[in-house]
């Protein structure tokens, strides 16, 4: 599975790098996440459950972090005025019974769970600014 996209998040570049790079937050974001551990300043454990279709699966993924410029960029991160884009790149390899469910519904899937990553993760940047209220 391939997917790629970008979320325009209604924050500065620098307040959205700190975010990221909390595993409280991101933890808090991720739907499903059950664990997150911080490995090291570049890398990331996770434990995801799903269910996909009539399916409940245990997802275990590593991230790492590459051209990291501080607060700049991952290579995700672009700057527009007050906002930040975030852009993304997945590639996965699915097995088992979920490789049985299709690659319609896992991509359909994947794709609301994104979407739904990145409300939680706007979510979570408008209640911890002081400004969110006006």
């Amino acid at each position: 599975m391939d997917m790629t996209g970008e979320h325009r998040i209604s924050a500065p570049r620098d307040v959205v790098w700190q975010a990221l790079n909390d595993d409280v937050v991101l933890r808090e974001c991720i739907p499903g996440c059950s664990e997150l551990e911080k490995k090291s300043d570049t890398e990331l454990s996770a434990i995801v459950d799903q269910k996909i279709g009539p399916v409940k699966a245990k997802f275990a993924g590593d991230v790492e972090l590459t051209n990291i410029n501080a607060p700049e960029s991952y290579t995700i991160l672009a700057e527009d005025g007050a906002e930040t884009i975030l852009s993304y790149t997945v590639h996965a390899t699915v097995g088992g019974k979920l490789a049985r469910l299709g690659s319609r519904l896992i991509d359909s899937t994947a794709r609301k769970l994104a979407a739904q990553f990145f409300d939680n993760f706007q979510a979570h940047l408008n209640d911890a600014r002081p400004d969110a209220a006006e």
